[in-house]
């Protein structure tokens, strides 16, 4: 069977797009040849800097004719619906269709359509141009005299040539001819811009690939990859040194260069003195190069970088080498004087005192100063959530209310939480924001901060997605949990909640963030009433009035849930103190909380459905008041490994049987009785489940209590047998009325009994 070559090769293709781009490119030809009736047995997709390629093996070479009947309406039916028919089916006049008769409806229309196949160079002639026309670029553009009129092509950067042969492997492929914008398919490529810019004819894919590798062209990207992977390894090991690899990098540098050539350059070891993070940036961001480090090290870095070259020099690199080094040495000079700076007192200390006081800053540290700017400038976090000092505010007290419960030094969490974003003021992290957090652990450490502290400052972003690791540190925990869930609470505030595929502010993540942090550290507490809290603190906002007893009640409303009668009582006691803020807790509005809540629960699930949790399994567990997330997933795990035991199995039927009974009953209005009385237990089997009842709901409940729901799985586990042999024995609906009460609130204990651990009519099975 034929094969197509496909080659669009152009000016130039940004490094970012060309993976998606081949990807786009085989999906619409391979979709455009399919629909057309063409079948293929492989597609392959290739890019380089320059070109986008198409290798497609075992195509067919003509489409199949077609034969097809369309129903149409009746011959009675009205001129408009049989002129829809018409115009469906392709026809001119009615005369063109047949009548099919049938015994109950009657005389009706069909159209017999039947349509010759396609020459695949047909089908592909007509599609290869509405693809390049349509193709999906990022940002495109217009080029030359044509770009002037109307509907020009437009392509990521101007299109120079196209490649388009056909043909099996024992012929001579033929070139489908087309043409777009003045450019004719045809047979020839060219090679490397600088080794060999001369035309090359070729044939099918293995004619194309090895004549453009002949040319200086390696067609195949991840082989690049492979190529610049492995020389810069041996390069790197030959002069005493490890490569840092880097996938996104070397995924990058394969997009620039189509015949790679790796090379060693060198700065001055007095850069050394500058973080590594930052050297590796540097280098990173500015020359596309690796960095290095002497064998065997772990976080020291070499003076030595690694460059993937996209030509041959004839000085073997020499001037590549020493060209990038150049440029890596005014990066680094820049790197080294913010670096530098960073720790040197600002020239403003006069006007960061208000600050320094409100925040309790030592202004003889350079990363307390950054706070005390961060908060005087009033650099604005959102403009219905207020400044970046105020949401810090936040954060502080809510770390210190979540030290506790997480087994962290409140006063550590504090100082953590304060310091947290100042790092957004040092010059480090303004010339590579990707370095915050890093950069204000870094500056921690050298004024002297508690290890925990200094930690906190980079781990408080994490987890950043799902692959990200979760912070342990019991410092770093408290105050990453009380910058995601001051978030939640804030944009739940002022309704900017994730849409659909939409989610600017990375709520989800947020929220996926809190889940994994809990479960991972085991994390025993509900979110509840700090979200009630946290919507309090957005509501109230900063006041130098009486800021103690206002962190005083809500510390204690953060422990015992927001409205409990402590904290009432002592905002009553307060009232002459903070006439405020009173009002707002009294008219608090617990909608958001409950609403957030329900994200959460949301989230939960998805996560736990994505480790591999039965859905039926989560949906009965969770219910709308839920909000101890680590209880959760524990009454979720008891759940599943109960339900894969014969008495859960066989429990769950008769606890089904038992709702289905009642729900069958109530419907009805049949009489239930408030509770079972013993003495109108007559048969054995409702007696024995009377007491198999009393016992089971005794041990389970105190199990609940102590949050071992395993052990309440095995106390409902010997409702078992019981619930087996009353259904067996037992008729329900007793002629005597108050039997049959008594038997449906027996029924009633079961559902009951059970519900405290899960809904069981929400699992399957």
């Amino acid at each position: 069977m034929p094969d197509l070559l496909l080659e669009l090769r152009s000016e130039e293709i940004p490094a970012r797009m060309q993976r998606k781009a081949a990807g786009d490119l085989r999906k619409m030809v391979t979709d455009g040849l399919v629909e057309a009736g063409l079948t293929y047995e492989a597609a392959r997709e290739y890019w380089t800097p320059r070109r986008l390629t198409l290798d497609l093996r075992g195509l067919t070479a003509r489409s199949k004719d077609v034969h097809e009947e369309i129903k149409g309406p009746s011959t009675k039916a009205p001129a408009q619906a049989i002129e829809g028919f018409l115009r469906k089916a392709g026809l001119s006049d009615v005369s063109q269709a047949h009548v099919h008769s049938d015994p109950k409806k009657g005389d009706f229309y069909v159209a017999h359509i039947s349509k010759p196949g396609r020459a695949a160079e047909e089908i592909i002639a007509e599609l290869v141009p509405s693809v390049i026309r349509a193709f999906p670029w990022p940002k495109s553009m217009r080029w030359g005299p044509a770009s002037a009129k109307p509907g020009s092509l437009r392509w990521v950067r101007p299109l120079q040539s196209i490649v388009c042969t056909f043909g099996p492997e024992t012929e001579e492929p033929v070139v489908v001819d087309f043409e777009i914008d003045g450019i004719r398919s045809g047979n020839v490529t060219y090679g490397h811009r600088f080794h060999a810019p001369g035309p090359i004819t070729v044939r099918r894919f293995e004619d194309y690939a090895s004549k453009l590798e002949a040319a200086k062209v390696v067609v195949d990207a991840d082989r690049r990859k492979e190529i610049i992977l492995s020389d810069a390894q041996n390069l790197a090991f030959a002069n005493g040194l490890d490569l840092v690899e880097d996938d996104g990098l070397l995924e990058e540098v394969s997009g620039l260069v189509e015949w790679p050539v790796v090379l060693l350059g060198a700065f001055e070891e007095d850069f050394l003195s500058i973080p590594a993070e930052v050297i590796r940036l540097t280098i990173r961001a500015n020359q596309k190069c690796f960095v290095a480090r002497p064998q065997g090290s772990t976080d020291t870095l070499s003076n030595r970088f690694v460059i993937a070259a996209n030509i041959e020099a004839k000085d073997h690199g020499k001037e590549i080498a020493h060209g990038n080094g150049k440029v890596v040495r005014a990066r680094l000079s820049d790197a080294l004087y913010f670096w530098k700076t960073d720790q040197a007192d600002l020239p403003d200390l006069e006007t960061l005192k208000p600050s320094a006081e409100k925040f309790g800053l030592d202004l003889k540290k350079p990363l307390d100063q950054r706070m005390a700017r961060l908060d005087r400038l009033g650099v604005t976090f959102h403009a219905k959530l207020g400044t970046q000092g105020q949401r810090v505010s936040r954060i502080a007290d809510l770390a210190e209310d979540l030290a506790p419960l997480v087994s962290a030094d409140p006063k550590l969490a504090r100082r953590a939480a304060v310091l947290a974003k100042a790092d957004l003021q040092t010059e480090v992290v303004g010339e590579f924001p990707e370095l915050q957090g890093a950069m204000g652990r870094k500056y921690a450490l050298l004024q002297g901060e508690n290890p925990s502290v200094a930690a906190a400052l980079e781990e408080h972003w994490k987890p950043q997605g799902p692959s990200d690791r979760v912070p342990t540190d019991p410092v770093s925990v408290a105050v990453a949990l009380a910058d995601k869930l001051d978030t939640l609470t804030g944009f739940w505030m002022i309704d900017e909640k994730p849409t659909g595929s939409k989610d600017p502010y990375a709520l989800r993540r947020a929220a996926l963030g809190v889940i994994r942090i809990v479960l991972d550290n085991k994390l025993n507490f509900s979110i509840d009433p700090l979200n009630d809290v946290q919507v309090l603190r957005h509501q109230v906002g900063p006041s130098p009035a009486a800021p103690e007893t206002l962190r005083a009640i809500l510390s204690e409303a953060a422990k015992g849930g927001l409205f409990g009668e402590a904290a009432r009582a002592r905002v009553v006691a307060a009232k002459a103190d903070a006439p405020w803020w009173l009002p707002l807790v009294e008219k608090h509005d617990p909608s958001v909380s409950d609403d957030l809540r329900a994200f959460l629960q949301d989230r939960l699930k998805v996560h736990l459905r994505d480790a591999g949790v039965r859905h039926d399994i989560v949906d009965a567990v969770i219910t709308p008041e839920s909000c101890n997330l680590l209880a959760i997933v524990r009454r979720v795990e008891a759940l599943g490994s109960f339900l894969d035991s014969e008495d859960g199995r066989n429990l769950l039927a008769g606890t089904k049987r038992a709702a289905n009974i009642l729900a069958a009953e109530e419907k009805k209005g049949t009489a239930v009785a408030e509770a079972v009385e013993p003495s109108l237990l007559r048969e054995d089997a409702e007696r024995n489940l009377f007491a198999a009842m009393n016992q089971a709901e005794k041990e389970a409940g105190q199990a609940i209590q102590n949050e071992d729901f395993s052990a309440a799985m095995r106390a409902l586990s010997a409702l078992r047998e019981p619930v087996d042999s009353f259904f067996e024995r037992v008729l329900v609906n007793d002629e005597d009325q108050a039997v049959r009460a008594n038997r449906l609130a027996l029924l009633s204990r079961i559902r009951a009994a059970t519900g405290k651990v899960a809904d069981f009519s929400k699992i399957a099975g």
